[in-house]
């Protein structure tokens, strides 16, 4: 959350000549409104369901970067068919670096009215085990969105 999935995909998306695919956006298409709405209105669990058919289906497109939501990989389904099918980058940033980014945020439904230092440091360290089962891990403190589709494009083409 916050480290910048959907910038990076995008632009690593066009330096591939590759369709851009963003999980959360299609979501949002999908029903009408935001992901921030749709935890208020329906709740995490109907989202997760969404996101998962959404994920799984993406999944099976050729010459795509999909930018997947921050708890997409936690879930086994999607963990499974992106290790089959992809090859996966784990975006990390120092905790510090990405509470400054998030705490003025009103887009974030899991940051709601809540100690936001503590919720992401305790996002983190939940996510933090599963985000390592990742392809490749990329350390993006502190560096721009061009260094950063540089270091996985470097990373993507010697695979």
């Amino acid at each position: 959350m916050g480290v910048g999935k959907s910038t990076i995909g995008k632009n690593l998306a066009n330096r591939l000549s590759y369709k851009h695919i963003d999980i959360d956006r299609i979501i949002e298409e999908k029903e009408g409104t935001t992901i921030n709405i749709i935890f208020k209105n329906k709740g995490e669990n109907y989202f997760r369901k969404l996101e998962n058919k959404t994920t799984l289906r993406e999944l099976k497109k050729n010459s795509s970067v999909i930018s997947l939501g921050g708890g997409a990989f936690l879930n086994k389904d999607i963990r499974r068919a992106v290790k089959k099918s992809s090859f996966s980058f784990w975006l990390d940033m120092n905790l510090n670096i990405l509470i400054n980014r998030l705490k003025r945020s009103k887009k974030r439904p899991l940051l709601f009215k809540k100690n936001i230092g503590e919720t992401i440091g305790k996002i983190y360290f939940q996510r933090k085990k599963i985000y390592s089962e990742a392809d490749f891990r990329v350390r993006c403190d502190k560096l721009k969105t061009d260094t950063i589709v540089s270091k996985i494009l470097k990373i993507y083409e010697n695979a």
